[in-house]
């Protein structure tokens, strides 16, 4: 026969424990709680481990690939293990864009024997022909240098876009605004006017031996091949071309697009306490790209936007308000991901009210960026002295992510969490992203920081 009168002592027990966290949530001050949420992520290594894991056992996992394909199983195990209410996978279709062989850069000089360049094709770009392109090349530094230049001189060349990252910005995505265009259109510029192929200085202050990658696109235009060098080798180029004008440079590179694949977004969701129709998602990307462990760009942001929900767990906090954690897929190519995760929201009538992304790297949190009207920039600048303790001092209104920036025509409230940007570039889309790069303290205190600013527009809302 069961014993009652212990059932019933731990049963009060259990009543008892929940009810002390109940009253304590609902007595504690912001202040305190957003202190038990850095003391939380703090003590909890769990993030840092399985980002080691997926940037060890599932590097390259660009949108489309067999390992991008393991690297989504894994991730929906990990959210699985984590207690939501509910885990699922929603389908997309992606691109499969395949880099084949590894790509070679040699030049071909009077005056020195030949040097090999450490080259990598640029994402989406068509392949060389079976027997690579050896051609004279023109440097410029701006598209206006190569307007300049013209089809007399640039046909049958290749372009050498060589405009180096501003070291002295500060904020080095903006010295990365300046460079990237050449990345992104230079192909289409350059065939304009008969270019056999264009080559890229790596868009990265850093002066490595590292090609960085990353998306380039056609646009009305032949296609032509794109390549990027690394930046010591394209000050060695450079150095060249001042010796010898007319030396050759041999590129090589069998990338091709093969048939689109099925994919998917992973999510979990935890069903909000009172408002359960009104949504708050964080998320990061989890493709990668095929050259790279995809640490920084963005491992740390998935592992981190798990952490959320992990942190809220720990301390017995259940938001008022659904939260969901998307993983998303494809935001290096196309972001067929973020688009799909937007349209089912749309045809399902969601209203998502806030949505923070994480991927501007995992070094040390410095703040936020939104994407908003005045009113609610206005409304979740008022926590921002909550942050300060925690060296969190940047909340300005201008721009989000990439894959979130989908809901924008919802009306919904969209930020980024920013981290120190000095060595972001010095990773970012090539093989020096990898797990050894992430500083664990600085990758729990992004945790943490998510976790706050959720926890605040849960706990009072937007306008």
């Amino acid at each position: 026969m069961p014993n009652f009168k212990i059932m019933n002592y731990k049963t009060l027990l259990q009543l008892s424990a929940i009810l002390l966290i109940a009253v304590g949530c609902s007595t504690r001050s912001d202040k305190d709680f957003i202190a038990d949420i850095y003391k939380t992520a703090s003590c909890d290594s769990t993030s840092y481990h399985n980002l080691r894991v997926l940037s060890k056992n599932y590097p390259n996992r660009l949108c489309g690939t067999s390992i991008s394909a393991k690297a989504i199983e894994y991730m929906k195990e990990v959210i699985q293990g984590e207690k939501f209410d509910t885990v699922y996978l929603q389908e997309c279709t992606v691109a499969h864009w395949d880099r084949g062989v590894k790509e070679i850069g040699t030049v071909y000089s009077s005056k020195n024997d030949k040097i090999k360049l450490a080259v990598c094709a640029l994402g989406n770009s068509v392949g060389t022909p079976v027997n690579g392109i050896k051609a004279e090349v023109v440097e410029v530094k701006s598209f206006e240098e190569l307007d300049k230049l013209g089809e007399r001189i640039v046909k049958g060349k290749i372009v050498f876009f060589n405009k180096s990252m501003d070291p002295n910005k500060i904020n080095s995505f903006e010295a990365y605004g300046e460079v990237v265009g050449f990345r992104f259109a230079g192909a289409s510029f350059a065939a304009k006017y008969g270019a056999a192929a264009i080559l890229v200085r790596s868009c990265t202050t850093a002066i490595d031996t590292f090609p960085h990658t990353g998306v380039m696109r056609y646009k009305d235009s032949k296609e032509i091949p794109a390549f990027a060098v690394s930046t010591v080798h394209a000050d060695v180029l450079s150095k060249l071309l001042k010796e010898d004008s007319r030396l050759s440079l041999y590129l090589k590179s069998d990338c091709k697009f093969l048939s689109d694949e099925k994919s998917y977004n992973v999510i979990g969701e935890i069903k909000g306490s009172e408002f359960p129709d009104e949504i708050i998602t964080v998320g990061g990307h989890l493709d990668a790209w095929d050259i790279t462990e995809g640490a920084h760009d963005d491992g740390g942001g998935c592992v981190q936007s798990i952490d959320v929900w992990r942190i809220f767990s720990k301390i017995g906090y259940h938001p008022k308000r659904t939260l969901r954690v998307v993983i998303f897929m494809d935001e290096e190519m196309n972001q067929r991901g973020g688009k799909k995760y937007a349209e089912m929201a749309r045809l399902n009538n969601k209203k998502h009210i806030f949505a923070l992304e994480s991927d501007g790297g995992c070094d040390k949190p410095i703040g936020f960026s939104l994407e908003t009207d005045s009113t609610n920039f206005k409304k979740v600048g008022l926590y921002s002295n909550l942050f300060k303790p925690y060296g969190i001092n940047n909340f300005i209104n201008g721009g989000s992510g990439v894959d979130i920036g989908f809901l924008k025509d919802q009306k919904t409230v969209l930020a980024e969490i920013m981290a120190d940007p000095t060595h972001y570039f010095d990773y970012h889309h090539s093989g020096y992203d990898t797990f050894e790069r992430v500083n664990k303290e600085f990758l729990q205190q992004g945790s943490a920081t998510m976790a706050s600013l959720i926890y605040l527009v849960d706990k009072y809302g937007l306008k």
